[in-house]
């Protein structure tokens, strides 16, 4: 197989065209090319008078490709991506706690893999979840158990579904094609900037689900660790919470997948003597324009063509203070979403379904926190620094989950919001109009002003007066890190334990986590 760079073609791009592409940069017939598909497509938005996809392109051919090799440039050998599941060796079932994506894809492996795993989620199944959720968004009534953060599927089930990720670890493919073998669409395979969008995700993490107890794997819901057995350093067993019953579980392996948000497993390990640190993690509120906006400045005469879609952005700044400042989370098309999960607090999250079709687009601004702020030497101050954060936003919304919100002109002048400009806030139940400069500290407000401001410079609007921020975003990431060895993946205290993913401080989206689910269903079957 042939793999070509660098490819460039037009938004109306056909297989014809691609083909006419092929046979000019291998020099060859028509006729010469079996099979022919796009490994990799992204924008080129640089000049807004010529947008362009940048596309890489795996080609088959039937003659010698060795020989055209020789002669074409921009060319390379590619093999098609394959992912061996090491077998199963015998031994005690595995424990995965949690069912994000760290713990599904833990899941996954190891019951593609013969091990037949156990794995317990303290939420519900997606689709009894998916009603709590949205009764919580039009009436108000939060449910602890089953939420934007606690359920199958994880905190990433209500967002966008988004699939781009920094790392460069191999195992992201064998991520995707799941996804796509479940459900997903097949152009993540190749977009440089794939999605699912909530409501394909649902699907696609119901279907991973069945697979896993097709294989012999036990899902078990609404099931809450509650504590370890550990003996001479040597986890033994697991305690659980199931229907107001204790449950034990016994164990010499758990995947420890719990996710950023399950603050009272961080302080049952903390009180255990577990070793974990606090570590930075980012602070702000989301920010809102209307998409129509936000795709012009993006891709000028070009917005609104369906190839494109809605536009994306992605920012980021360093401030006079130190701090650095960017967008996170963008969600083209969509909405913001209040993420709460503990009652007396609020947080807030973006979500896009897969069309990406809403009034508004919305993105996280966001500003480097660090230990240092926390006011705490414990493990766990980022934890309660974000409590508290969250207890702010509640009572600033008028503690009955309304989210603050505030134009940003108000914002950058330090004045309560009283009106609404052509920006409509998208979260529910509610929000009420406050100031933001009330909420977070001096430091990250000042920092949030000259990203906003100079963010302006970069995207025509971002700046709007009539853009809405709503707070407090608060869950960008872990506030803790549980620490592993390096080498083994196992908790430095506890044998048998692996921490593993966003919540445990070692991955930061939906393919980060789901790598290193990955890898340590990995380290267990190679250690049986």
């Amino acid at each position: 197989m042939i793999r070509i760079n660098n490819v460039h073609l037009p938004l109306d791009y056909s297989d014809a065209v691609i083909r006419k592409k092929i046979c000019r940069e291998l020099r060859v017939e028509n006729s010469a090319i079996q099979s022919a598909s796009i490994f990799r497509r992204s924008v080129d938005a640089r000049k807004k008078d010529n947008i362009y996809f940048l596309c890489t392109i795996d080609v088959t051919l039937n003659s010698n490709e060795d020989a055209v090799l020789k002669r074409a440039k921009n060319t390379a050998k590619a093999q098609p991506y394959t992912y061996t599941v090491p077998p199963w060796k015998g031994g005690t079932a595995p424990l995965v706690v949690g069912m994000g994506p760290a713990g599904l894809f833990a899941g996954l492996v190891l019951a593609q893999s013969g091990a037949k795993p156990v794995i317990i989620e303290r939420g519900r199944d997606v689709d009894r979840r998916t009603e709590d959720v949205r009764r919580f968004w039009t009436s108000g009534a939060l449910d602890t158990v089953s939420n934007v953060q606690f359920g199958e599927g994880g905190a990433g089930t209500f967002s966008d579904g988004k699939l781009n990720t920094g790392t460069k670890d191999s195992r992201q493919r064998k991520v995707l094609e799941e996804f796509v073998r479940h459900g997903a669409p097949d152009e993540i395979l190749y977009d440089a900037k794939p999605h699912i969008g909530t409501d394909k995700l649902k699907i696609t993490v119901k279907a991973l689900r069945e697979e896993i107890i097709s294989l012999g794997g036990q899902v078990m819901f609404e099931t809450k660790l509650t504590g370890l057995r550990v003996r001479d350093g040597r986890l033994t067993a697991a305690v659980a919470e199931q229907n107001g019953k204790e449950l034990v579980i016994e164990t010499d392996s758990l995947i420890l997948a719990i996710g950023h948000s399950a603050r009272d497993t961080f302080e049952m390990l903390h009180a255990g003597q577990l070793p974990m640190e606090a570590k930075p993690f980012s602070v702000g509120a989301r920010i809102e324009h209307l998409r129509e906006e936000i795709d012009k400045a993006q891709y000028g005469k070009f917005a609104g063509n369906k190839r494109l879609g809605a536009a994306n952005y992605k920012m980021n700044v360093h401030t006079d203070n130190g701090r650095g400042a960017y967008t996170f989370c963008m969600c083209p098309g969509g909405k913001v979403v209040n993420a709460s999960s503990e009652e007396g607090r609020l947080c807030t999250n973006g979500m896009s379904e897969f069309a990406r079709h809403e009034r508004n687009s919305n993105a996280a601004l966001l500003v480097s926190v660090t230990p240092e702020d926390f006011g705490s030497d414990s493990p766990l101050g980022g934890m309660y620094f974000q409590r508290n954060l969250e207890q702010k936003a509640f009572v600033l919304g008028g503690g009955n989950y309304h989210a603050p919100v505030q134009r940003v002109g108000d914002f950058l002048q330090n004045t309560p919001s009283n009106r609404l400009g052509n920006v409509l806030p998208s979260i529910g139940p509610d929000y009420t109009l406050s100031n933001l400069n009330t909420l977070l500290s001096e430091a990250v407000c000042h920092s949030m002003k000259q990203a906003i401001t100079a963010m302006g410079r970069k995207l025509q609007g971002f700046d709007h007066p009539d853009a809405v921020l709503t707070g407090a975003e608060t869950r960008s990431s872990s506030p803790v890190r549980i620490l592993r060895s390096t080498e083994t993946l196992e908790s430095i205290a506890v044998a048998g334990l692996y921490p593993c993913g966003e919540g445990a401080g070692y991955a930061g989206g939906i393919i980060s986590a789901a790598v290193d689910g990955i890898k340590c269903a990995e380290k267990i079957i190679a250690k049986k």
